[in-house]
C-alpha cells in the first residue's frame, strides 16, 4: 500500500503545475515559458571568444585581441544578471539541482543553433577542490555537464581535470590578484594525460566572471596536448 501511494504521489507531482523559480507563477517545468523566452532565451551578439557581449558586428572583442585566452571559443545561455542570476545562486548555494538539466538544455541549443558551433570531443567539467566538495555536497558544474553531454552525444570525462591545490572563491578575491590566484591550479589526470593530444575539449561551468578559472583549467588542457579547448557556460558576467 506504501509503495502504490508513493507511486501516485510521484506522477501527481509530475502532473500538477509547480512554481516558477523566477516569477513563481504556475508551469509544468523549472521556468515557465514566459519567463524562459524573456530571460533565458534572447540571442545577444558576443565575442566568439570570450562571450563577452559585442557592441558592432566585430567577432572579437578588443581584450581578447590584445591578450588572447588559453581557451578558444566560449558559449553561454545569458548574461549574469538579474533575474539570472537567482537562478544560479540557487543551484550553486541552494541544491536546487532541477535547475542543471534545465540550463544544460538551453546551452545546447544555444550551441547547435549557431552555424559556428564545433562540436568538442568531450566535455570536462571545472573541477572543485576536495575541502569546497565536501562542505557544498555536489559540484554544480558536473551537474550541468552530465545532461549536457547527453543532449550534444558527447563524452564526458567527469574526472579528466583535478584541482591540485585549494584556492580562494574568485568572488573574495581582488580583480588583479584572481589570475595569480588560479595559477596551476589544474593537471589532468594521469589516466588521461596521453590521451589530450590534438582533441578537442569542452570546459563545463555555471558561470564565468573574468574567465581566470577557465583560462588555468585551458591552460593546463593545451600543456597536456589538447588542440583546442571551448568553454560552455551557463552565464556570462558581462563587464563593468
Amino acid at each position: 500500500m506504501a509503495i502504490n501511494s508513493l507511486f501516485c504521489l510521484d506522477v501527481l507531482g509530475s502532473l500538477l503545475p509547480a512554481q516558477c523559480a523566477l516569477c513563481a507563477g504556475s508551469c509544468h517545468g523549472v521556468v515557465c515559458s514566459p519567463c524562459r523566452q524573456q530571460y533565458l532565451e534572447q540571442t545577444r551578439r558576443r565575442c566568439r571568444q570570450c562571450a563577452n557581449p559585442l557592441a558592432d558586428v566585430a567577432v572579437l572583442c578588443g581584450r581578447c585581441l590584445r591578450r588572447p585566452p588559453a581557451y578558444d571559443a566560449t558559449w553561454t545561455v545569458a548574461d549574469y544578471a538579474a533575474p539570472v542570476d537567482q537562478l544560479l545562486l540557487q543551484l550553486k548555494f541552494g541544491a536546487r539541482l532541477a535547475l542543471a538539466p534545465l540550463f544544460a538544455q538551453l546551452l545546447a541549443a544555444a550551441a547547435q543553433r549557431d552555424s559556428g558551433w564545433d562540436a568538442p570531443q568531450v566535455l570536462c567539467p571545472v573541477p572543485l577542490g576536495p575541502a569546497r566538495l565536501v562542505e557544498r555536497g555536489y559540484n554544480q558544474a558536473l551537474e550541468i555537464a552530465r545532461p549536457l553531454a547527453r543532449s550534444l552525444d558527447i563524452a564526458l570525462l567527469a574526472q579528466l581535470a583535478i584541482r591540485v591545490r585549494e584556492t580562494r572563491a574568485q568572488s573574495g578575491v581582488a580583480p588583479r590578484e584572481r589570475r595569480a590566484n588560479l595559477a596551476h591550479a589544474f593537471m589532468v589526470a594521469p589516466q588521461y594525460a596521453g590521451e589530450m593530444a590534438n582533441c578537442h575539449v569542452g570546459i563545463v561551468d555555471d558561470v564565468m566572471s573574468s574567465g581566470h578559472t577557465v583560462h588555468a583549467l585551458a591552460a593546463a588542457l593545451k600543456r597536456a596536448g589538447a588542440r583546442k579547448v571551448t568553454v560552455l557556460v551557463a552565464a556570462r558576467t558581462p563587464p563593468r
